[in-house]
C-alpha cells in the first residue's frame, strides 16, 4: 500500500494513487503523505478521514503515534533515508488482527 509524495514526479504519480485505502484483519487504514501543520492534527484528520481507523502519513520525517478522540490512529514512521530535524532515521512496524492494532514499534537506524 503505497501514495505519491510532494517530491514524486509524474511517473510515479501516474503508478500511484494520492490516498490509498485498505482493510486489513478488520481495521480501515488509509495513507497519505500530507497532513498539515502539527497544531490540531490529530482532531482535523479524525474530521477529514471519519471512515479510516489507522492513518498512517509522511511529508514531516518525524516520527508521530497519536489517537483522535474518535479513536483514529495516526501513524508517522519518519524515514528511514532522510533524518531531517530528528536524531535518527527510523522507520515503524505494527501488527493488524482481529481488528485491533498492536505491536506498534518504532525502530532507529
Amino acid at each position: 500500500m503505497a501514495c505519491w509524495g510532494n517530491n514524486d514526479g509524474d511517473e510515479l504519480r501516474t503508478r500511484l494513487p494520492e490516498r490509498a485505502d485498505a482493510t486489513l484483519e478488520g481495521l480501515r487504514f488509509t495513507v497519505v503523505h500530507e497532513t498539515g501543520a502539527s497544531a490540531g492534527r490529530d482532531e482535523r484528520m479524525a474530521r477529514q478521514y471519519p471512515d479510516t481507523d489507522v492513518l498512517v502519513f509522511g511529508h514531516s520525517h518525524i516520527p508521530w503515534d497519536a489517537t483522535a478522540s474518535t479513536g483514529l490512529r495516526l501513524l508517522n514512521p519518519g524515514s528511514p533515508t532522510d533524518r531531517r530535524r530528528q536524531p535518527f532515521c527510523t522507520y515503524m512496524t505494527a501488527t493488524a488482527a482481529n481488528g485491533a492494532l498492536k505491536d506498534v514499534t518504532l525502530h532507529r537506524l
